[in-house]
């Protein structure tokens, strides 16, 4: 048994003079302990002692500096955790694992996972579903979890030493995506809850991660996993829940309780499919953690702009962003759908095997993320003076009025021929608010240009009821003026 009292008193001693170097310091801790040994402690304590691993191998601090905005756009899944995937799938089913019985099981897999989770049945993982799972759905919710850490990192809200409880971890996609995201000089302690089968999945691609990301999976659910286990008395920076809501029974409570362990300058992220009845239940989730009069506040996208103010409409809101290429084992599983079956089934899309079916290209999705210490993406408050309040559109039927928004959506529409429309709120409405536009000119067409998450001000708008959708419209025109405000 190693004294990891002496590594971490000789580590912080040295960090302040020269890199740790474990070939140094074990001769400084009783017993003589092995170099490797000295540096295997280091490495489970780095987090703490807030030291990275260089190459060479010795420990050298991580810069108190927030992790940077990367840039992150990626338009395909990178090939060393896709090479892990098929080297799984090989070991399982051998080279030609897409064709014959394999195929046709990991491709009914894949059509009764899309079923479930578009009825909202319950999702059980067996090994060939947790293969399925992420043959399906590792790219996309890789890429959707970079887009929604953008919104911390752009105010410095996401610190380069990093404590992660990943809650429903999967196969790893959002793992992966963090672990890309974040710069080469981070230090993450990483720790997955994951009981099912998806967990072996998830343990070969995080092998593929760097020395500094540091990894433990917990085989227990989400129900039954302590995380103040992991907090270690200090909170944890990031807590995630990515596409698990919906399979618990009891996720407001689940997810209350995994709230209370985020530190005070942590953040907690849940994400989740776009799909209608997903995505409403996310937002459910999302007003039950952080009601009107709650400490907690809601840091993005869907802002608070009136205070003591909650939302009460449907809350189906979602953002979408860059098609992310079907990877190679995507590719030959729909592929040798149609070499095996060319008069194959068709499935709820009305697709059929080798015409995209198991490929999943569209990053799509619902999120939400809370802050303990009230911190707001936007720190921007609607001014009773000024604005209209949503809740009180009813008020202003046949108006013009001015208001202050969050943009939550993408264009709706086909974009063949129709006005622009896109879901928007600040806050305080019960029933859903939409913004028309149908005059572009330079007055207006910041609501355009403006990204999902950001407020946007109106002045002169046109409200209206839609009596075939049960929501308020606001025409924007060649009278309305839109501002992006941040």
């Amino acid at each position: 048994m190693i004294d990891r009292d002496a590594v971490r008193s000789n580590a912080k001693y040295l960090r302040n003079v020269r890199p740790v170097d474990p070939e140094e310091i074990h001769e400084y801790v009783e017993g003589t302990p092995h170099p490797a040994v000295v540096r295997e402690t280091l490495r489970e304590e780095a987090y703490d002692l807030r030291l990275r691993e260089r190459e060479d191998g010795t420990f050298v601090p991580v810069s108190d500096d927030p992790a940077p905005r990367p840039g992150w756009t990626p338009d395909t899944f990178p090939d060393t955790y896709a090479f892990a995937v098929e080297d799984l799938l090989v070991e399982r089913y051998g080279a030609n694992w897409h064709r014959g019985e394999s195929g046709d099981r990991l491709r009914g897999v894949i059509r009764r996972l899309k079923e479930d989770y578009y009825r909202g049945n319950p999702v059980e993982y067996d090994e060939t579903a947790a293969l399925g799972y992420a043959i399906y759905h590792l790219p996309d919710y890789y890429a959707a979890i970079g887009y929604v850490l953008d919104d911390l990192a752009e105010r410095d809200r996401l610190p380069r030493t990093l404590r992660v409880l990943d809650v429903g971890a999967g196969a790893g996609g959002p793992a992966l995506g963090l672990h890309d995201y974040l710069p080469e000089d981070a230090v993450v302690d990483y720790h997955a809850v994951e009981p099912s089968a998806a967990a072996d999945v998830l343990d070969r691609v995080l092998g593929e991660t760097g020395r500094n990301f540091r990894t433990t999976i917990h085989r227990e659910t989400a129900e039954g996993f302590d995380p103040e286990s992991v907090a270690d008395g200090e909170g944890i920076d990031l807590v995630v829940f990515a596409n698990v809501l919906s399979e618990l029974d009891d996720p407001e409570a689940v997810a209350a309780r995994y709230l209370d362990a985020v530190a005070d300058d942590g953040s907690f992220l849940a994400l989740a499919p776009a799909d209608r009845n997903t995505s409403i239940g996310l937002r459910e989730v999302e007003r039950a953690l952080a009601p009107a009069d709650s400490a907690v506040s809601v840091y993005a996208p869907t802002l608070r702009l009136w205070p003591g103010e909650a939302p009460s409409d449907r809350g189906w809101s979602f953002d979408r962003r860059s098609d992310i290429e079907a990877p190679a084992f995507q590719r030959r599983l729909d592929e040798a759908g149609e070499a095996d079956d060319p008069d194959g089934e068709t499935d709820e899309s009305g697709r059929t095997p080798g015409d995209g079916t198991f490929r999943n290209e569209t990053v799509q999705f619902s999120y939400f993320v809370l802050r303990p210490d009230g911190a707001r993406r936007t720190d921007v408050r609607a001014d009773p003076d000024r604005h209209a309040k949503m809740a009180e559109t009813e008020r202003h039927v046949t108006n013009r009025i001015d208001l202050l928004a969050v943009k939550l959506s993408r264009d709706l529409t086909d974009g063949d021929d129709a006005n622009p429309l896109f879901k928007i709120g600040d806050g305080s409405e019960a029933v859903e608010h939409y913004a028309v536009s149908t005059v572009r000119d330079s007055l207006n067409e910041a609501l355009l240009l403006a990204d999902y998450g950001e407020v946007v001000a109106f002045e002169n708008v046109l409200c209206l009821w839609n009596d075939d959708e049960g929501a308020y419209n606001l025409v924007v025109d060649g009278e309305t003026l839109v501002e992006r405000v941040a």
